[in-house]
């Protein structure tokens, strides 16, 4: 006669990041409540809950504790991602408009790095963003500081 126990599946990336909504969402807290929890910043903590970047072991594990997920998710939440993109051009409309901006600014954005730095890219890898909102008169303001270390071709 066979076993018959049954062996649970896998825990998988997308069954994490769905587990971290349903907790964000029960517990009505915000990325940066979250964020603050971990001590990380609301972008890295956002972008590596939704499968886009790794969190250091000791922060998965904070994750997972302050947000009572599985204790198998802690290796998942720490595992560098592939990452992957459903579409080539974002539909969802704030998504749009940041691809946007780097469609129209990208080749500005790359001559004005050059000017000031020589040949090279500014760093995604050694990256930090923060995003804030500014009141105006005409309507507030989303702003977006985004620092990259420069990498010079001749550093590869």
């Amino acid at each position: 006669m066979k076993d018959q126990t049954q062996i649970a599946p896998a825990l998988t990336r997308e069954d994490v990041t769905a587990l971290i909504l349903t907790a964000k969402k029960a517990g009505g807290l915000s990325w940066e409540g979250i964020a603050e929890m971990i001590g990380m910043s609301p972008v890295f903590t956002h972008s590596a809950c939704m499968g886009m970047n790794a969190f250091p072991a000791e922060k998965a594990q904070a994750l997972v504790a302050a947000l009572d997920l599985p204790s198998e998710a802690t290796d998942l939440l720490s595992e560098p991602p592939t990452k992957i993109w459903s579409q080539a051009v974002p539909t969802d409309p704030c998504i749009y408009r940041l691809y946007e901006i780097v469609g129209v600014y990208g080749p500005t954005i790359k001559a004005l790095i050059e000017e000031k730095f020589g040949t090279g890219i500014m760093s995604a890898i050694d990256f930090e963003m923060t995003l804030s909102r500014e009141p105006n008169p005409k309507g507030d303001r989303v702003k977006l500081e985004m620092s990259g270390k420069y990498l010079g071709y001749n550093a590869w």
